[in-house]
């Protein structure tokens, strides 16, 4: 233990070997017992971050089945290691107290949110997509040329799905057959 006078930074880069104080002048006793949140990870799982198309590394840390950390992960031949300040806050997105979790419907002119079961909800937009499709579908134009395509669908891709989600919206979309298929990043 250090006295107070050898507790002061300014004294130790006086009197020792560290007098630029970069080194260990700097270092209080704190400092030295801190531990880096990412040495108790249970498991390390390398992803991408979801804030943009760029398609980031990351490393999240993780411990008892809680995230506890996000870093750029520095074996990411796109980042190296890096990340900009958006994805820098992933760890906030996962873990906000306030992040809704459950899937939540307003009925039409409603005022209130309700919380719906994943399997409603999806029971209820195959239920619209099909009925939209059905009703809006052209088989044919004027001249009897086969379109077989519908106008009532349309598809904007945002700029946080990468190549893989892409390919598979314009996928779908197509064997519904819709032709507006768009994407944010071509805009």
């Amino acid at each position: 233990m250090r006295t107070w006078i050898e507790g002061w930074p300014v004294y130790r880069q006086l009197t020792g070997p560290d007098k630029l104080g970069r080194g260990t002048a700097s270092r209080s006793d704190r400092t030295e017992s801190l531990r880096a949140r990412t040495q108790d990870a249970d498991r390390v799982t390398q992803s991408i971050c979801p804030f943009c198309a760029v398609g980031c590394g990351q490393r999240v840390f993780t411990r008892g089945g809680r995230v506890v950390q996000v870093e750029g992960d520095p074996d990411s031949p796109i980042s190296r290691g890096r990340l900009c300040p958006k994805g820098s806050s992933t760890l906030s997105l996962v873990t906000a107290p306030e992040r809704v979790t459950t899937v939540r419907y307003r009925r039409p002119h409603g005022t209130e949110w309700e919380d719906l079961d994943l399997d409603t909800a999806l029971d209820m937009i195959v239920d619209r997509v099909l009925t939209t499709r059905r009703r809006t579908w052209q088989e044919t134009d004027d001249e009897g040329r086969h379109l077989r395509r519908t106008t009532g669908i349309a598809s904007l891709g945002g700029a946080t799905l990468d190549n893989e989600e892409n390919y598979l919206m314009k996928k779908l979309y197509t064997a519904l057959g819709a032709v507006q298929i768009e994407n944010q990043a071509r805009i």
